[in-house]
């Protein structure tokens, strides 16, 4: 009797085009995908465990190392649960810092996922221009908080240093080449051939299926779906924020949602600063006792932290509900299956974004 399966094809765990490890198994009938799993668990690091027991000052410093890509949003929410637990409130000048640093974050983890997506459809080009422009963000997340990666920017009632007249004018300059690059990018990604035949129709996850697995994030957006945490956020509200949707569904869509996302987050950034109020940048306040659940938006979508804390500020429980887990639930049901060449099962993979040092805290 004929076989259903040809070829139970592994890919991963350690893979040139992906930057974690992670591992998807796929049962294929000649090229055509039937089914794929992803495989994780590779570098599990127990950070929610380790923060247990411990102060919040601490923790703030173990939350944004849950992963390098997006360490700012979780520095941010992470902060943000305990103000709200302790009734702190940041000050007005400090909210519209952390939206400008928080965006700059976003750009960055954008620009690097679309790098990815280059390099793993062999547009070597394209992908070096990305990554290079790329440190051009980096530098303005180290000119505003004194680090590239790991800030601790944001604290309780407020952020760490105030942004002075003269990196004001360096981020304003750095924002105009960063914006004449990125269209011209996205330009070539939109009208490239080569990219045509390899995004379009290609991994496909539909707004029932996107729904069903519960994606978020730009995965979401790009499959018609208006999901964005932001839209909740107090100083978001402030800037009459509307997030971005497509609807093709694929990962075309997918990648030019985040060159989308990367202008709208320089205009974000411009109104903060055209609209940055006076005043204190940190208010006072007391970490204490109390539980409460909050989110927010990650580069890859919904982040949630479950907080209890006692009297004296320390973490009690914890828990962490990252926005990649979905994405890549999406993926693997959803946006593999049916596909008719396995040379673009890792393109689709890396065009959700997946985040395994989020997943593998």
């Amino acid at each position: 009797m004929k076989k259903i399966v040809d070829v139970s094809l592994p890919i991963g765990p350690v893979h040139p085009v992906f930057k974690e490890p992670a591992r998807i198994k796929c049962e294929t009938m000649g090229e055509r995908v039937l089914s794929a799993e992803v495989e994780l668990g590779y570098v599990k690091k127990g950070i929610e465990k380790i923060m247990c027991g411990r102060p919040w000052q601490e923790v703030m410093f173990l939350a944004e190392r849950i992963c390098g890509i997006c360490s700012v949003i979780h520095n941010m929410v992470f902060i943000e649960t305990v103000e709200r637990v302790s009734a702190i409130e940041p000050s007005p000048r400090a909210a519209y810092l952390r939206v400008i640093v928080n965006e700059l974050d976003r750009m960055q983890s954008h620009i690097l996922a679309n790098y990815s997506y280059c390099y793993t459809i062999e547009h070597e080009t394209l992908a070096m221009y990305l990554l290079n422009i790329r440190e051009t963000v980096m530098d303005q997340i180290e000119l505003l908080t004194g680090a590239r990666v790991t800030c601790a920017y944001i604290i309780p009632g407020g952020v760490r240093f105030d942004f002075r007249p003269e990196e004001v004018a360096k981020l304003r300059a750095a924002l105009l080449k960063i914006e004449s690059d990125v269209k011209r990018f996205q330009g070539m990604f939109a009208n490239g051939r080569m990219i045509s035949l390899r995004s379009k129709s290609v991994g496909i996850l539909t707004p029932e299926e996107a729904r069903i697995a519960h994606a978020v994030g730009p995965t979401a957006r790009a499959s018609g779906l208006r999901i964005d945490e932001r839209l909740n956020h107090p100083t978001y509200k402030l800037l009459d924020f509307e997030p971005i949707v497509r609807d093709e569904c694929d990962n075309y869509a997918r990648v030019m949602i985040r060159y989308q996302e990367v202008m709208q987050s320089i205009a974000i950034i411009r109104r903060c600063l055209d609209e940055l109020p006076g005043g204190l940048i940190r208010n006072g306040g007391e970490v204490g006792a109390g539980s409460i659940v909050w989110k927010g938006e990650a580069p890859r979508g919904e982040l949630t932290y479950d907080l209890k804390t006692d009297e004296f500020g320390r973490i009690i429980e914890i828990a962490i509900m990252t926005p990649s887990i979905m994405n890549i639930e999406a993926c693997g049901h959803y946006m593999l299956k049916g596909i008719d060449s396995a040379a673009d099962i890792t393109a689709t993979f890396i065009s959700s974004d997946p985040c395994i040092a989020c997943n593998e805290r």
